[in-house]
């Protein structure tokens, strides 16, 4: 009973923690999706990488509501000791895991599949936005900055965008030179082509492959604390009476 009850506060513990972590990331969501922008002058270019490719608000609203729902539950069945929402919560935690196993194999195996998808949402999108819609604009401007980066694949995305109808030259960040880190002036077709700046997709994956042993840790950290916490919550499901 000694080891059942230190495993039984230790579920609590964990998914209260769980529980704030949603409740935290709900409040972010809602930040974002209210005011973007605000949100990127605080946490700097780096901040918008990914808003190129999801709804970073959504997302953060997604994910936050999940976790406080399975903080809730775990703290729940655990401090009840009821079976149903430990059952509950053992289920929803090995849905998500399964999905984050069959998302790294996809990442892994079919990137240029997910390339060439991202390509056909993402590029339209440009052509028609960049240079009207100001957020977006915004947004695009600083990833390409923090990025170092032109695009999604390269220059031609902003191919009769507005800004170049307007400007007659692209974005000055397809003509950065990154040897004396200069930008070249006019940026237009010509020199945009000998910059050859790389598109901000394949930057991203990239960095993403510079830093393996980082990201790769973090996921094995996560799926660690997945499956202890699966095994936990079927542990204390199974010494019920």
């Amino acid at each position: 009973m000694g080891c059942f009850s230190f495993i039984k506060v230790m579920m609590i513990l964990f998914n209260m923690l769980i529980f704030l972590c949603g409740a935290a990331l709900l409040a972010v969501g809602i930040w974002v999706s209210v005011d973007g922008p605000s949100f990127m002058k605080i946490f700097g270019p780096m901040s918008s990488s990914a808003m190129q490719f999801v709804n970073v608000g959504y997302f953060l609203i997604a994910a936050g509501a999940v976790l406080f729902a399975l903080g809730f539950l775990g703290c729940y069945g655990a401090h009840t000791e009821s079976k149903c929402a430990l059952m509950t919560f053992f289920f929803i935690l090995l849905l998500i895991f399964i999905a984050e196993v069959a998302a790294a194999v996809v990442a892994l195996v079919y990137t240029t599949l997910a390339e060439n998808f991202l390509t056909a949402v993402v590029v339209p999108n440009i052509k028609k936005e960049y240079g009207s819609q100001k957020d977006f604009t915004q947004v695009w401007n600083s990833t390409m900055e923090g990025l170092k980066c032109c695009g999604f694949t390269n220059y031609t995305d902003f191919e009769g965008s507005p800004y170049v109808r307007m400007n007659g030259t692209f974005p000055p960040y397809c003509c950065y030179n990154s040897v004396n880190h200069s930008f070249v002036e006019p940026c237009n077709s010509v020199n945009a082509h000998n910059m050859s700046v790389q598109g901000c997709f394949k930057q991203l994956l990239y960095d993403i492959r510079t830093n393996a042993v980082t990201v790769g840790g973090v996921a094995a950290g996560i799926g660690g604390l997945e499956l202890a916490a699966m095994i936990v919550s079927m542990y204390l499901y199974c010494n019920l009476e």
